[in-house]
């Protein structure tokens, strides 16, 4: 009796079911259907999407691709309009720069200069900022008068300072002969060692690389100013205010309230400075071309580029010193990335 029940049971079941329509039909049905809201946003962000897609494909992506294939070629200057995509391959351009004379000394060159440009750009920003944190008369005016060293045309600053640094005409050694005492005029741009006494010790510094750092440290310390005088508008004046009342000194106030406050931003500005610095070219050519201990890697770059015409090796050097600054930051993300974010 339970079977014959469950047989019309099922035979009901089958009878009141409709039928799945064709397959034509089905489609029928899609191609007939509005569009849906998700469908339209998808299209959406791919319209605003796509002309920034476009041009970083064109400006940044193509350029490293081309970049990349050369520096595996055998390319000449005279050569690269008759050059394809793929042309004899070779290592010999990163043979030729690894050998080349001169290579590690313009590296190690390059970090002292990118190093000692990070930390004084830096610190002369964060010396700024606290200076002019506080109000007073003219401030705003002071304010707008540190920016002038980065707004600048960098071909007018650097024209200043070669006249100022001069060693016939320069104000600097006018000051120099009439206020230190000194014999002979310097010239800063052009010695690369210079013999200086200090309490009866005598050694040489790299004065022309000095004086690089020096012009470097002065254009781009109102970049960091910008950065440090806005978190610190963000620091609460309670914090300060109850160490005040506490006894904290100045110095106490700055090492244990507004330093930890300043620590991300001027982590971020040292990575941002040392990525601009380690590829900077027209401060230092500008001011020495290169020479007297100057030759950072870039100008080395656009010296193979100039006077050997040699493509594929400049573009090797290329490769080499991103594959420098790619291991350089990852170390940097290594060891205090972590503990930066930390203390954000």
């Amino acid at each position: 009796m339970s079977t014959a029940q469950s047989g019309a049971t099922k035979r009901r079941t089958a009878a009141t079911t409709p039928e799945p329509p064709p397959a034509d039909e089905q489609r029928q049905r899609k191609k007939s259907r509005p569009p849906s809201a998700t469908g339209r946003e998808n299209r959406a962000g791919l319209a605003f999407v796509t002309p920034t897609f476009v041009v970083v494909l064109v400006v940044v992506i193509l350029p490293i691709l081309w970049t990349v294939l050369l520096a595996f070629q055998n390319a000449k200057l005279v050569d690269i309009q008759d050059m394809g995509l793929l042309g004899n391959w070779t290592l010999d351009n990163f043979t030729q720069v690894f050998s080349s004379a001169g290579f590690w000394s313009s590296l190690s060159t390059t970090l002292v200069y990118t190093v000692g440009a990070t930390l004084g750009s830096v610190v002369l920003g964060l010396i700024a900022a606290l200076a002019l944190r506080t109000p007073f008369r003219g401030r705003g005016l002071l304010r707008g008068a540190m920016l002038l060293p980065y707004v600048a045309p960098v071909v007018a600053v650097a024209f200043v300072w070669e006249v100022a640094l001069s060693p016939q005409y320069g104000i600097v050694n006018e000051w120099g002969r009439s206020l230190f005492g000194w014999d002979d005029p310097i010239a800063f741009l052009s010695t690369r060692e210079y013999e200086v006494g200090l309490l009866g010790a005598h050694f040489d510094i790299p004065l022309a690389l000095l004086t690089v750092i020096a012009f470097e440290t002065w254009r781009y310390f109102p970049f960091a100013f910008l950065f440090i005088l806005a978190r610190l508008q963000a620091v609460p004046g309670g914090l300060e205010e109850a160490a005040k009342v506490d006894g904290a000194t100045p110095l106490q106030r700055f090492r244990h309230i507004l330093l930890p406050q300043l620590m991300p931003v001027m982590a971020l500005l040292c990575v941002l400075r040392f990525i601009m610095t380690f590829n900077k070219f027209d401060d230092v050519y500008l001011l020495t071309n290169g020479g007297a201990g100057t030759e950072v890697a870039a100008v080395r770059v656009y010296d193979f580029l100039t006077s050997r015409y040699d493509v594929g090796a400049a573009a090797a050097q290329a490769l080499v010193l991103a594959a420098v600054l790619m291991v350089l930051l990852g170390l940097y993300f290594k060891f205090f990335g972590k503990k930066v974010q930390e203390e954000s």
